[in-house]
């Protein structure tokens, strides 16, 4: 069950609202004059996010290296942005 709450009463209780996202693994959305702004998650929904991240990277790259083309390596390209 996600919570909304808006950021001046998340300021006001801020380590309850730590505990409910942290040991209760429910999102809170903060608002600011009625529009959403962020979200609190727990440290394992963050994980989890970016493991997903990671997955979609790596099949990404699969993809791009499958594809016909020329390949230049990561020095040509830092070169080519003059990095």
């Amino acid at each position: 069950m996600t919570t909304t709450i808006t950021t001046v009463n998340a300021r006001k209780d801020f380590s309850n609202i730590i505990n409910k996202v942290s040991y209760g693994q429910d999102p809170i959305i903060l608002t600011r004059r009625g529009k959403k702004v962020a979200a609190l998650i727990s440290i394992e929904e963050l994980e989890l996010l970016q493991q997903i991240e990671d997955v979609i990277d790596i099949e990404d790259a699969k993809q791009a290296l499958s594809e016909a083309g020329e390949n230049i390596s990561a020095n040509q390209v830092w070169k080519q942005l003059g990095l």
